[in-house]
């Protein structure tokens, strides 16, 4: 029987992560397809299911090299968070890409069948998944199951952050992981769409590897002098739009005081006690800081934080405007939208101490690549 990745939350306040004997799935209806799963990313959007919020420092190994499994302690305060899942067993994985190897009878089924895919859906840490035809990405000729595997979370992520910058007006936007896989997807959209952007990073090889590919703005937070060199490139942009994977400590306020220090250099800004009228917008989308969001003074009145995420974003878009942002990643998916990973894992090697020791750290350049059967 296929193999997929579950996650457990455990009454008795434990996590068990295991593999999982499922039936081969079919199509359910005449729309759906079944897709073997032969490359998945692990994108730090899969870490909050797959780890339930329990302490994975003091998780322990057991069961076999085939059959492993993995437990870890949650804390009173995440079980009250986790009250809704305990006790259900949860299948693992956003995104995936592989070969349909059976389909339902519509046509928009069957014309998937024996084709290489990219799929949406869950559950996409396992051999096989039945999903919509509606919910897959065929791959151009010649694409390889890898090159597909991240076509849908960080591309139209980036594409998303985009729309949202011209939907509200905005001219420029600061993102926070810059070099990141979704980073330089954004930069090389950016360049190509003539849009102003500021990168963020955390090392000076980090900032040498997106000026290498063209990005013209790059501010290292570490560096003494940060505050006012963000505040040089937010001025040079004209950037009133921020993207915040940390989400906490201060970074967040730290870019509304660089885009209201811009704002005030404006010619024609009239001096008022509350501050310019630009309105400075950041969005949070990531958690890689689980702590409080600091906002320092100096941000004047004009300004407000909320919260992004990609699925409300597509359906707020609508149907058509997201089957061309989708054209747009099959167009450009070895350009634009290339992934590079630096490890492949296994279904059983997602599940050792070493690998989730690894990838639990959602590292800026480091991303690993799931590959439940070999394509």
């Amino acid at each position: 029987m296929p193999l997929q990745l579950r996650s457990l939350i455990r009454p008795d306040a434990t996590l068990e992560l295991t593999l999982a004997e499922v039936p081969m799935p079919r199509p359910a209806t005449p729309d759906e397809v079944v897709v073997r799963i032969e490359a998945a990313p692990l994108n730090p959007s899969d870490l909050g299911l797959l780890f339930g919020g329990a302490d994975m420092a003091k998780a322990q190994a057991s069961g076999s090299a085939g059959r492993p499994v993995v437990t870890a302690p949650i804390s009173d305060p995440v079980m009250a968070a986790m009250a809704a899942r305990v006790g259900e067993s949860m299948p693992v994985g956003n995104e995936g890409a592989g070969t349909v190897v059976a389909a339902g009878a519509s046509p928009a089924a069957q014309a998937l069948l024996g084709r290489k895919v990219a799929a949406l859906g869950g559950a996409m840490f396992a051999e096989y998944r039945a999903v919509p035809a509606a919910q897959c990405l065929l791959l151009p000729e010649g694409a390889t199951s890898a090159d597909g595997a991240s076509s849908f979370v960080n591309p139209l992520t980036a594409l998303g952050m985009v729309d949202t910058l011209r939907n509200e007006g905005h001219r420029a936007l600061v993102h926070t992981v810059g070099a990141s896989n979704l980073g330089q997807m954004l930069n090389r959209i950016c360049l190509k769409d003539g849009v102003g952007l500021v990168n963020l990073v955390r090392k000076p090889e980090q900032a040498a590897l997106l000026r290498e590919q063209g990005a013209q703005h790059v501010v290292d937070t570490g560096s003494a002098d940060f505050q006012a060199a963000l505040t040089e490139a937010v001025a040079a942009t004209g950037a009133t739009l921020a993207f915040d994977a940390i989400g906490g400590g201060t970074l967040a306020g730290q870019i509304l005081v660089a885009m209201e220090a811009a704002a005030l250099r404006r010619p024609g800004q009239a001096y008022s006690r509350y501050g310019s009228t630009v309105h400075k917008q950041v969005y949070v989308y990531g958690s890689l800081d689980r702590g409080p969001i600091e906002l320092a003074r100096g941000i004047g009145m004009a300004w407000g934080v909320g919260g992004w995420l990609l699925l409300p974003f597509l359906q707020k878009a609508g149907a058509a405007r997201v089957q061309q942002l989708k054209q747009r990643v099959a167009d450009e998916l070895t350009t634009t939208f290339a992934s590079r990973y630096t490890k492949e894992l296994t279904l059983a090697q997602v599940l050792t101490l070493d690998a989730i020791a690894g990838y639990g750290k959602m590292a800026t350049g480091e991303k690993a690549l799931v590959r439940p059967r070999a394509g």
